[in-house]
C-alpha cells in the first residue's frame, strides 16, 4: 500500500472509530446514571475508552501517513526540477 492509500484509509477510519467510542462512553455514563451495577458500567466504560483511544491511534497513523506522502511528493518535485 502506498502512503496515500494508507492515509485515505486510516484517517477517516479513525474518525469513525472515535465517534463510535464517544457514543460508547455516553452509553456507559447512562448505565451509571440508571444505577446499573458498578462492574457493569465500569466494564462498559473501560471498553468505550479502549475503542475511543484506538480511534485516536488510527487517526494519528493517518496523519503520519499523510506527512510521509507529502514528503515523498515534495522530494519528487525537487528531483524533477533539478534535472
Amino acid at each position: 500500500m502506498t502512503h496515500k492509500t494508507k492515509w485515505l484509509a486510516f484517517a477517516p477510519g479513525g474518525l469513525v472509530v472515535i465517534g463510535f467510542g464517544a457514543c460508547l462512553i455516553q452509553w456507559a455514563a447512562s448505565l451509571k446514571e440508571k444505577g446499573a451495577p458498578t462492574g457493569e458500567w465500569v466494564a462498559a466504560g473501560t471498553l468505550a475508552l479502549g475503542v475511543f483511544n484506538s480511534g485516536i491511534s488510527l487517526f494519528g497513523r493517518g496523519v503520519a501517513e499523510s506527512v510521509l506522502y507529502q514528503i515523498r511528493e515534495k522530494d519528487k518535485g525537487i528531483t524533477e526540477s533539478d534535472k
